[in-house]
């Protein structure tokens, strides 16, 4: 099929806030998608043979890269250990990892005793589950402290409806029946009776904790959040003395306390939600350390708190608020205080003493990521944490953080063949129109020539305060060794350069991480490692609004753009407060239900509102029936408009993913396939421009 579907249109008339819009292709989206999301065959049959008839459209128009989609799997295939483990944490008597078995799609997860490092016990094989289903995605995997039980949470159909079920090690049983609806997080309780889990309303919202005692099928309400913008979450502290329910949106949180001994109390408010204050509780000794940004502090600061009274009138002091150093994460032991933070787009680890004695972890490499990678022991000197960069594979070390020694535990071989000097790395600095240095980095290929004929692909997200690290992609590499430049774009939004970096791009200021992309791609061409018109943009979910934003304000810097689950129909969804997740991203955007300025911003931007006739690039939208983040609608409704309206002769295509959701397959070389046809039509884009 090399014609187009075009789509009916049917028209649908809104009117609100005194304002009036029109969405011709409004229809698409089913009346029963809820239903939908549990089980795709309900979906309406008008628009089944739809999406059908688009993905037969794109097949079609990139019939001519099905020999290089293949060697490019092959290639990122070859990159990759077919027998894979990961390093094994300690904890008591054992030791608790996941391995792959060649040709296996899924993990195992499995331990061994401290002593008999020979005798592996498995807790779960995931390729077994998923044999039984289309579609299998574990959320959330761990044991009991006890040892005695293992819990997962499942998704059979990529909705994100999760199914907790709880085995006994030493039989394999199932103990009592699987807890449904829940939103796919858990925690034991320290005394290993009792397990926390959340549930997660018709909208997709994580709205309860329920206490369920293990061998009982019965679940007690624990905590309910009333407000439909908010969030919960619950965990328990390292030192196994507390459990805490967390409740927030991007902008406040508010954390409640139960003592692990009594873990049928009721738990108790820490301090009472304020809007714009977050924070977070790490249990330390008798006190809990406060990560938050109260009193102003923008980039976050450290507090003390008794254990005994720890509402905000009691904290005190720990770590000061640095404008620039943004503490993103903190982790405490029994006799150290460990935090990450970032700078200027690189992370460092910092590690104290409880008498104040403190050093550091970084790198002298121009883009990096460090990032800590847990445990389950409080009581250590020992600190797991993974380095790499855009030139180096992943490394995992454990670090004595008393004799200042790290141990590499091991290195991310590449089959094939991967030698970092090959390699160059750059981080640059755009200017952004407002006068912001906005960070890019770049890689390449020693021997790619910067005159700027060397085609490039730029990426972006910018949304939620999500920093897209410089990480090691063996993936990327199969454009980068065809002589491709490949680089990031740092927009504000994300949290590179700080909490105020997302702030910065987001609600009103959201146009700038539009402009910042732009900036980026401007500057790139500048400085030779691009021309215009020989770039191809990537974004994903609300990456993908900023693809849509590109593609209406300076489609001719682009040979193509890719949107991946794009959250292109901003305004529409915004306003429809019973689809997933609208509610809380109101703080985000804006309400265009009750804020005639915010509905009067967000359509000024809108990918979907904003389509106009104009020469745009090549596109091509991805998106899964049963996302619930970005429901299928949104892409399927902005190509049609693209369509209908560019005056270029580009095709513009969609591919709907019928078995998937939000994060497409999930076997780990199924999702090969999905990396292929972008970077296939990447160079097709650029080949045929």
């Amino acid at each position: 099929m090399t014609t187009p579907p075009v789509a009916r249109k049917v028209l649908h008339r809104i009117e609100q806030l005194g304002r009036v819009r029109e969405d011709e292709y409004a229809w698409m989206k089913d009346d029963n998608w809820q239903a939908v999301l549990r089980d795709p065959s309900l979906l309406r049959e008008d628009i089944a043979e739809h999406l059908r008839a688009e993905n037969a459209y794109t097949a079609a128009v990139l019939s001519g890269t099905t020999d290089l989609q293949e060697k490019l799997v092959a290639e990122m295939k070859g990159r990759m250990q077919e027998v894979e483990s990961y390093p094994a944490v300690p904890h008591g008597p054992w030791y608790y990892y996941s391995r792959y078995d060649r040709g296996a799609q899924y993990p195992v997860h499995a331990r061994h005793a401290a002593d008999a490092p020979e005798r592996e016990q498995v807790l779960l094989d995931v390729n077994a589950c998923a044999a039984r289903h289309e579609y299998f995605a574990v959320a959330a995997a761990t044991h009991s402290p006890d040892h005695r039980l293992f819990a997962y949470a499942e998704d059979t159909q990529g909705s994100e409806i999760y199914r907790v079920r709880i085995n006994d090690i030493a039989t394999g049983a199932t103990v009592g029946a699987p807890i449904e609806n829940c939103s796919g997080a858990f925690v034991f309780a320290p005394d290993s009776r009792h397990l926390f889990w959340i549930w997660r309303d018709d909208h997709g919202r994580p709205a309860r904790v329920y206490r369920r005692e293990i061998g009982s099928d019965a679940d007690t309400l624990v905590y309910e959040e009333k407000d439909a913008g908010f969030f919960v979450g619950v965990s328990a502290t390292r030192s196994g003395q507390w459990i805490i329910i967390t409740s927030g949106n991007h902008d406040t949180s508010e954390s409640w306390l139960i003592p692990a001994a009594t873990p049928d109390a009721p738990p108790a408010c820490v301090e009472p939600r304020h809007e714009g204050v977050m924070y977070d509780l790490h249990h330390w000794g008798t006190d809990f350390v406060v990560l938050t940004n109260a009193g102003g502090a923008i980039d976050f600061t450290l507090k003390l708190a008794p254990q005994d009274a720890p509402a905000r009138a009691n904290w005190r002091e720990l770590v000061p608020h640095e404008p620039g150093r943004y503490i993103t994460a903190c982790c405490t032991f029994a006799d150290w205080l460990v935090w990450r933070e970032r700078h200027e787009a690189n992370c460092r680890i910092v590690m104290q003493t409880r008498q104040g004695e403190r050093h550091v972890l970084g790198s002298g490499e121009a883009a990096y990521d460090l990032s800590l990678s847990g445990g389950y022991e409080y009581d250590t000197t020992e600190l797991r944490y993974i380095y790499q960069s855009p030139t180096t594979p992943r490394q995992w070390f454990a670090y004595d953080m008393q004799k200042r020694a790290r141990r590499l535990l091991k290195q991310q071989d590449v089959p094939s063949g991967h030698n970092p000097a090959d390699y160059r790395c750059w981080r640059l600095m755009a200017r952004a129109p407002d006068g912001q240095e906005v960070p890019i980095t770049v890689l390449g290929r020693h021997d790619t020539p910067r005159d700027g004929s060397a085609p490039l692909l730029l990426y972006g997200y910018g949304s939620y305060g999500y920093a897209i690290e410089p990480d090691f992609s063996t993936r990327t590499l199969s454009l980068v060794d065809r002589g491709w430049f490949h680089a990031i774009a740092h927009v504000r939004g994300g949290s590179e350069k700080g909490w105020g970096w997302f702030l910065g791009g987001r609600g009103r200021n959201k146009v700038n991480s539009f402009t910042d992309f732009i900036a980026c791609a401007e500057h790139l061409i500048g400085q030779g490692f691009a021309a215009k018109g020989k770039i191809v943009a990537d974004g994903r979910s609300a990456g993908g609004m900023v693809m849509g934003a590109i593609a209406n304000m300076r489609p001719d810097l682009f040979a193509g753009i890719v949107a991946v689950v794009p959250f292109v129909d901003e305004l529409n969804t915004m306003s429809d407060a019973s689809l997933p997740l609208t509610p809380p991203e109101w703080p985000e955007w804006g309400n265009p239900l009750e804020d005639a300025a915010a509905y009067d911003l967000i359509e000024s931007y809108a990918a979907y509102e904003q389509v106009r006739p104009r020469d745009y690039p090549a596109i091509l939208a991805m998106g899964g029936l049963t996302d619930p983040r970005v429901t299928y609608w949104e892409p399927a409704k902005w190509v049609a408009r693209l369509r209908e309206n560019t005056l270029s002769s580009r095709p513009v295509m969609l591919r709907t993913n019928m078995e998937a959701g939000h994060r497409g397959a999930t076997g780990r070389f199924d999702s090969l396939k999905d990396a292929a046809l972008i970077h296939a039509f990447a160079i097709w884009a650029i080949e045929t421009a």
